[in-house]
Protein backbone atom coordinates (compact mmCIF):
# COMPACT_ATOMS: atom_id res chain seq x y z
CA UNK A 1 0.00 0.00 0.00
CA UNK A 2 2.49 2.27 1.21
CA UNK A 3 5.06 1.80 -2.39
CA UNK A 4 1.49 2.09 -4.41
CA UNK A 5 1.11 5.57 -2.74
CA UNK A 6 4.26 6.67 -3.44
CA UNK A 7 4.14 5.83 -7.16
CA UNK A 8 0.71 7.56 -7.13
CA UNK A 9 2.23 10.74 -5.60
CA UNK A 10 5.46 10.64 -7.99
CA UNK A 11 3.14 10.04 -11.19
CA UNK A 12 0.87 12.98 -9.93
CA UNK A 13 4.30 15.43 -9.51
CA UNK A 14 5.66 14.00 -12.57
CA UNK A 15 2.18 14.99 -13.94
CA UNK A 16 2.24 18.13 -12.65
CA UNK A 17 5.65 19.10 -13.74
CA UNK A 18 5.16 18.30 -17.35
CA UNK A 19 1.77 20.59 -17.07
CA UNK A 20 4.21 23.52 -16.25
CA UNK A 21 6.86 22.38 -18.65
CA UNK A 22 4.17 22.59 -21.42
CA UNK A 23 2.67 25.43 -20.28
CA UNK A 24 6.15 28.02 -19.66
CA UNK A 25 6.42 26.19 -23.81
CA UNK A 26 3.21 27.64 -24.60
CA UNK A 27 3.74 30.99 -22.86
CA UNK A 28 6.95 31.24 -24.92
CA UNK A 29 4.99 30.82 -28.15
CA UNK A 30 2.61 32.95 -27.11
CA UNK A 31 4.78 35.61 -26.31
CA UNK A 32 6.44 35.19 -29.38
CA UNK A 33 9.66 34.90 -28.46
CA UNK A 34 11.75 33.63 -31.84
CA UNK A 35 15.16 31.51 -31.97
CA UNK A 36 17.03 32.24 -34.61
CA UNK A 37 19.20 29.63 -36.91
CA UNK A 38 22.36 31.35 -36.50
CA UNK A 39 22.12 31.92 -32.32
CA UNK A 40 21.72 35.58 -32.46
CA UNK A 41 20.40 36.78 -29.54
CA UNK A 42 16.07 36.89 -28.83
CA UNK A 43 14.03 38.92 -26.58
CA UNK A 44 12.03 37.18 -24.26
CA UNK A 45 10.11 40.05 -22.48
CA UNK A 46 7.43 42.25 -24.57
CA UNK A 47 6.87 46.15 -24.39
CA UNK A 48 3.62 45.89 -26.66
CA UNK A 49 2.96 49.28 -28.28
CA UNK A 50 -0.59 49.31 -29.94
CA UNK A 51 -0.93 49.54 -33.64
CA UNK A 52 -2.49 52.80 -35.47
CA UNK A 53 -1.63 51.56 -38.79
CA UNK A 54 -0.09 53.56 -41.83
CA UNK A 55 0.27 57.34 -41.70
CA UNK A 56 2.28 58.67 -44.64
CA UNK A 57 2.00 56.62 -47.83
CA UNK A 58 5.04 55.91 -50.51
CA UNK A 59 4.06 57.23 -54.01
CA UNK A 60 2.71 60.78 -54.25
CA UNK A 61 5.89 63.06 -53.09
CA UNK A 62 7.10 66.17 -54.81
CA UNK A 63 8.54 65.27 -57.97
CA UNK A 64 8.40 61.81 -57.47
CA UNK A 65 10.50 62.09 -54.78
CA UNK A 66 9.19 58.69 -53.16
CA UNK A 67 8.13 56.89 -55.98
CA UNK A 68 9.68 53.60 -54.71
CA UNK A 69 9.20 53.52 -50.82
CA UNK A 70 9.00 55.89 -47.79
CA UNK A 71 10.93 54.62 -44.77
CA UNK A 72 13.63 56.21 -41.88
CA UNK A 73 11.42 57.96 -40.44
CA UNK A 74 12.60 60.62 -37.77
CA UNK A 75 9.88 62.42 -35.88
CA UNK A 76 10.43 65.84 -33.55
CA UNK A 77 8.14 69.34 -32.55
CA UNK A 78 9.12 72.49 -33.08
CA UNK A 79 6.66 75.30 -32.29
CA UNK A 80 3.65 73.13 -32.31
CA UNK A 81 4.41 71.74 -35.61
CA UNK A 82 5.37 68.02 -35.65
CA UNK A 83 8.33 67.86 -38.67
CA UNK A 84 8.96 63.94 -40.11
CA UNK A 85 12.16 63.02 -41.92
CA UNK A 86 11.66 60.29 -44.33
CA UNK A 87 13.90 58.67 -47.02
CA UNK A 88 11.99 59.20 -49.82
CA UNK A 89 12.80 56.24 -52.83
CA UNK A 90 13.07 58.01 -55.93
CA UNK A 91 14.02 57.35 -59.54
CA UNK A 92 17.37 58.84 -58.80
CA UNK A 93 17.77 57.44 -55.40
CA UNK A 94 17.57 57.76 -51.90
CA UNK A 95 17.20 60.96 -49.96
CA UNK A 96 15.67 62.67 -46.83
CA UNK A 97 12.48 64.79 -47.45
CA UNK A 98 10.22 66.18 -45.18
CA UNK A 99 7.06 66.07 -43.67
CA UNK A 100 4.67 68.45 -41.72
CA UNK A 101 1.48 67.42 -39.14
CA UNK A 102 0.03 69.15 -36.47
CA UNK A 103 -1.57 66.22 -35.11
CA UNK A 104 0.83 62.67 -36.04
CA UNK A 105 -1.56 61.50 -38.34
CA UNK A 106 -2.43 64.12 -41.28
CA UNK A 107 1.30 64.57 -43.15
CA UNK A 108 2.01 67.37 -45.83
CA UNK A 109 4.94 66.41 -47.68
CA UNK A 110 7.71 68.73 -48.59
CA UNK A 111 9.74 67.05 -50.59
CA UNK A 112 13.56 66.52 -50.64
CA UNK A 113 15.54 68.78 -48.09
CA UNK A 114 19.22 67.36 -48.79
CA UNK A 115 20.47 66.75 -52.33
CA UNK A 116 23.36 64.02 -53.59
CA UNK A 117 26.45 65.24 -52.80
CA UNK A 118 29.32 65.56 -56.30
CA UNK A 119 30.73 62.24 -57.67
CA UNK A 120 34.31 62.56 -56.02
CA UNK A 121 31.59 63.14 -52.44
CA UNK A 122 30.36 60.33 -49.78
CA UNK A 123 27.05 61.40 -50.48
CA UNK A 124 27.13 61.44 -54.21
CA UNK A 125 24.96 58.10 -53.57
CA UNK A 126 22.50 59.15 -50.86
CA UNK A 127 21.89 61.73 -48.69
CA UNK A 128 19.49 60.17 -46.12
CA UNK A 129 18.12 59.35 -42.56
CA UNK A 130 18.69 63.33 -40.99
CA UNK A 131 18.72 62.83 -37.37
CA UNK A 132 18.23 66.40 -35.23
CA UNK A 133 19.28 68.02 -32.30
CA UNK A 134 18.17 71.88 -31.59
CA UNK A 135 21.23 73.66 -29.47
CA UNK A 136 18.92 76.56 -28.25
CA UNK A 137 19.91 78.40 -31.62
CA UNK A 138 20.40 76.14 -34.63
CA UNK A 139 19.54 73.15 -35.74
CA UNK A 140 22.06 70.26 -36.40
CA UNK A 141 21.35 67.44 -38.28
CA UNK A 142 23.24 64.58 -38.73
CA UNK A 143 22.57 62.03 -41.91
CA UNK A 144 23.56 59.31 -43.63
CA UNK A 145 25.83 59.30 -46.76
CA UNK A 146 27.05 56.88 -48.91
CA UNK A 147 28.95 56.63 -52.20
CA UNK A 148 27.46 53.28 -53.20
CA UNK A 149 23.90 52.11 -54.31
CA UNK A 150 22.52 48.69 -55.22
CA UNK A 151 21.67 48.70 -58.92
CA UNK A 152 18.38 50.65 -60.46
CA UNK A 153 15.74 51.03 -60.24
CA UNK A 154 16.30 50.49 -56.23
CA UNK A 155 19.19 52.40 -55.71
CA UNK A 156 19.31 51.25 -51.92
CA UNK A 157 22.46 52.31 -50.03
CA UNK A 158 25.24 50.22 -49.61
CA UNK A 159 27.87 50.31 -47.35
CA UNK A 160 29.55 51.87 -46.05
CA UNK A 161 27.29 54.07 -44.16
CA UNK A 162 28.75 57.15 -42.64
CA UNK A 163 27.75 60.06 -40.49
CA UNK A 164 27.62 63.58 -42.23
CA UNK A 165 26.38 67.24 -40.97
CA UNK A 166 24.46 70.07 -41.87
CA UNK A 167 22.92 72.94 -40.21
CA UNK A 168 19.48 74.91 -40.33
CA UNK A 169 18.38 77.82 -38.99
CA UNK A 170 14.75 76.37 -38.68
CA UNK A 171 13.55 73.11 -38.06
CA UNK A 172 12.17 73.70 -41.25
CA UNK A 173 15.34 74.45 -42.87
CA UNK A 174 16.64 75.34 -45.05
CA UNK A 175 19.57 72.78 -44.70
CA UNK A 176 23.11 73.08 -45.82
CA UNK A 177 25.83 70.84 -45.96
CA UNK A 178 29.04 71.57 -43.89
CA UNK A 179 31.34 69.63 -45.50
CA UNK A 180 34.33 70.49 -43.74
CA UNK A 181 32.26 69.00 -40.50
CA UNK A 182 33.51 65.26 -40.12
CA UNK A 183 31.60 63.70 -37.04
CA UNK A 184 33.29 60.02 -37.51
CA UNK A 185 34.04 57.46 -39.78
CA UNK A 186 34.31 54.09 -39.78
CA UNK A 187 37.78 52.57 -39.00
CA UNK A 188 39.37 48.88 -39.52
CA UNK A 189 39.59 46.61 -36.84
CA UNK A 190 36.71 48.15 -34.50
CA UNK A 191 33.22 47.36 -33.67
CA UNK A 192 32.21 50.02 -36.47
CA UNK A 193 34.39 48.95 -38.99
CA UNK A 194 31.80 48.65 -42.14
CA UNK A 195 29.12 51.81 -40.51
CA UNK A 196 29.18 54.01 -38.60
CA UNK A 197 26.08 55.98 -38.93
CA UNK A 198 24.08 58.31 -37.07
CA UNK A 199 21.70 58.29 -34.09
CA UNK A 200 19.76 59.97 -31.23
CA UNK A 201 22.00 63.02 -29.86
CA UNK A 202 21.74 63.50 -25.78
CA UNK A 203 23.49 66.11 -24.14
CA UNK A 204 24.94 64.69 -20.67
CA UNK A 205 26.11 66.75 -18.34
CA UNK A 206 28.84 68.94 -20.75
CA UNK A 207 29.12 66.47 -23.26
CA UNK A 208 27.08 65.36 -26.20
CA UNK A 209 26.76 61.11 -26.61
CA UNK A 210 25.44 60.14 -29.89
CA UNK A 211 23.70 56.08 -30.33
CA UNK A 212 25.60 55.94 -33.60
CA UNK A 213 24.85 52.63 -35.74
CA UNK A 214 27.84 50.53 -36.01
CA UNK A 215 28.31 47.34 -38.13
CA UNK A 216 31.34 45.05 -38.42
CA UNK A 217 32.24 41.25 -39.31
CA UNK A 218 33.82 38.43 -37.59
CA UNK A 219 36.06 36.61 -39.91
CA UNK A 220 34.38 33.01 -40.99
CA UNK A 221 31.00 34.71 -40.19
CA UNK A 222 28.74 35.19 -43.09
CA UNK A 223 26.63 37.68 -41.45
CA UNK A 224 27.56 41.13 -40.21
CA UNK A 225 27.13 41.78 -36.90
CA UNK A 226 25.44 45.01 -36.12
CA UNK A 227 24.97 46.97 -32.46
CA UNK A 228 24.90 50.89 -31.55
CA UNK A 229 28.15 52.81 -29.94
CA UNK A 230 28.49 55.69 -28.23
CA UNK A 231 30.69 58.47 -29.43
CA UNK A 232 31.47 61.80 -28.15
CA UNK A 233 31.89 65.50 -28.27
CA UNK A 234 31.80 68.83 -26.30
CA UNK A 235 31.35 70.54 -29.64
CA UNK A 236 28.28 69.87 -32.42
CA UNK A 237 30.29 71.26 -35.39
CA UNK A 238 33.70 69.09 -34.31
CA UNK A 239 34.84 65.57 -34.13
CA UNK A 240 33.09 63.14 -32.00
CA UNK A 241 35.01 60.27 -30.82
CA UNK A 242 33.13 56.65 -30.33
CA UNK A 243 33.84 54.67 -27.47
CA UNK A 244 36.23 51.63 -27.98
CA UNK A 245 33.55 49.05 -26.74
CA UNK A 246 29.87 49.08 -27.97
CA UNK A 247 27.23 49.93 -26.11
CA UNK A 248 26.23 45.97 -25.80
CA UNK A 249 27.69 43.49 -27.56
CA UNK A 250 27.82 42.90 -31.61
CA UNK A 251 25.88 40.25 -31.25
CA UNK A 252 22.76 41.71 -30.89
CA UNK A 253 22.01 42.89 -34.12
CA UNK A 254 20.60 45.94 -33.33
CA UNK A 255 20.59 49.70 -35.29
CA UNK A 256 19.11 52.88 -35.26
CA UNK A 257 18.19 54.54 -31.89
CA UNK A 258 15.76 56.39 -30.58
CA UNK A 259 15.52 57.20 -26.33
CA UNK A 260 12.75 58.41 -24.54
CA UNK A 261 13.67 59.18 -20.82
CA UNK A 262 10.87 58.10 -18.03
CA UNK A 263 11.35 60.45 -14.73
CA UNK A 264 8.62 58.49 -12.62
CA UNK A 265 11.44 55.87 -12.22
CA UNK A 266 14.70 58.07 -13.71
CA UNK A 267 15.27 55.51 -16.39
CA UNK A 268 16.36 55.79 -19.86
CA UNK A 269 14.48 53.29 -22.85
CA UNK A 270 16.66 53.46 -26.13
CA UNK A 271 14.26 51.66 -29.09
CA UNK A 272 16.29 50.25 -31.81
CA UNK A 273 15.34 48.12 -34.72
CA UNK A 274 16.69 44.46 -34.51
CA UNK A 275 17.54 42.08 -37.68
CA UNK A 276 16.34 38.75 -37.67
CA UNK A 277 17.07 35.82 -40.31
CA UNK A 278 15.15 33.25 -41.69
CA UNK A 279 16.09 32.62 -45.56
CA UNK A 280 18.18 35.97 -45.43
CA UNK A 281 18.39 38.73 -42.96
CA UNK A 282 15.52 41.77 -42.78
CA UNK A 283 14.36 43.90 -39.87
CA UNK A 284 12.01 41.41 -37.93
CA UNK A 285 11.01 44.28 -34.80
CA UNK A 286 11.51 47.00 -33.09
CA UNK A 287 13.37 46.25 -29.51
CA UNK A 288 13.44 48.97 -26.59
CA UNK A 289 16.85 49.08 -23.98
CA UNK A 290 16.45 50.27 -20.81
CA UNK A 291 19.37 51.34 -18.45
CA UNK A 292 18.98 54.12 -15.50
CA UNK A 293 22.75 55.15 -16.57
CA UNK A 294 23.44 56.50 -20.48
CA UNK A 295 26.95 55.31 -20.31
CA UNK A 296 26.09 51.59 -18.79
CA UNK A 297 23.76 49.32 -20.85
CA UNK A 298 23.25 45.55 -19.96
CA UNK A 299 22.11 43.16 -23.12
CA UNK A 300 19.85 41.32 -20.94
CA UNK A 301 17.61 44.64 -20.14
CA UNK A 302 15.45 44.32 -23.44
CA UNK A 303 11.87 43.77 -24.92
CA UNK A 304 9.85 43.45 -28.00
CA UNK A 305 7.51 46.48 -28.62
CA UNK A 306 6.56 45.81 -32.19
CA UNK A 307 6.20 42.89 -34.49
CA UNK A 308 4.31 40.80 -36.76
CA UNK A 309 2.61 39.73 -33.55
CA UNK A 310 1.17 43.25 -32.29
CA UNK A 311 1.08 45.15 -35.74
CA UNK A 312 -1.71 45.46 -37.83
CA UNK A 313 -0.63 45.57 -41.75
CA UNK A 314 2.86 43.82 -41.49
CA UNK A 315 3.40 40.52 -40.09
CA UNK A 316 6.56 39.59 -41.01
CA UNK A 317 8.79 42.86 -41.09
CA UNK A 318 9.02 45.67 -38.93
CA UNK A 319 11.56 48.71 -39.97
CA UNK A 320 13.59 51.70 -37.99
CA UNK A 321 12.03 53.29 -35.25
CA UNK A 322 11.39 56.96 -33.89
CA UNK A 323 9.68 58.26 -30.73
CA UNK A 324 8.17 61.37 -29.83
CA UNK A 325 6.06 62.62 -26.96
CA UNK A 326 2.37 63.77 -27.13
CA UNK A 327 0.95 64.15 -24.22
CA UNK A 328 -0.18 60.98 -22.04
CA UNK A 329 1.38 58.76 -24.84
CA UNK A 330 4.44 57.56 -26.53
CA UNK A 331 4.31 57.69 -30.71
CA UNK A 332 6.40 55.78 -31.88
CA UNK A 333 7.37 55.50 -35.95
CA UNK A 334 8.46 52.72 -38.00
CA UNK A 335 8.33 51.45 -41.32
CA UNK A 336 7.11 48.34 -43.32
CA UNK A 337 6.45 47.27 -46.70
CA UNK A 338 2.73 45.08 -45.03
CA UNK A 339 1.58 41.50 -45.59
CA UNK A 340 4.54 39.00 -44.99
CA UNK A 341 6.99 40.83 -47.42
CA UNK A 342 10.72 42.08 -46.38
CA UNK A 343 11.62 44.36 -49.35
CA UNK A 344 13.67 47.15 -48.41
CA UNK A 345 11.36 49.02 -51.40
CA UNK A 346 7.83 50.35 -51.69
CA UNK A 347 7.84 50.77 -47.40
CA UNK A 348 5.04 52.78 -45.88
CA UNK A 349 5.49 54.66 -42.64
CA UNK A 350 3.13 53.52 -39.62
CA UNK A 351 2.72 54.76 -36.30
CA UNK A 352 2.12 53.04 -32.82
CA UNK A 353 1.64 53.98 -29.08
CA UNK A 354 2.52 53.43 -25.81
CA UNK A 355 1.03 54.54 -22.70
CA UNK A 356 3.38 56.66 -20.82
CA UNK A 357 4.55 56.32 -17.95
CA UNK A 358 6.64 53.30 -19.38
CA UNK A 359 7.47 50.64 -16.82
CA UNK A 360 10.38 47.96 -17.29
CA UNK A 361 8.93 44.99 -18.15
CA UNK A 362 8.38 42.22 -15.99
Amino acid sequence: MIVTKIIRVALILFAAITSVAAQSEENKKQAGIKKYRDGRPAATLRMDAKDHGIVLRYGDGPDKCDLLGARDAWVFEADGTYYLHYDAAGPKGWLCSQAVSKDLLAWEKRGPILDFGKPDEEDSKSASYGVTYFDGEEWHMFYLGTPNVSDAPDLIPSFPYLTMKAKGKSAAGPWLKQKDVVPFRTSPDTYYSITASPGMVIKNNDEYLQFFSATTQKPGNPSVQRTLGIARTKDLDGPWIPDPQPMVPIEEQIENSTLYYEESIETWFLFTNHIGIDEGEYTDAIWVYWSKDLNQWDAENKAVVLDGQNCTWSKKCIGLPSVVQIGHRLALFYDAPGGNSTSHMKRHIGLAWLDLPLFIPD
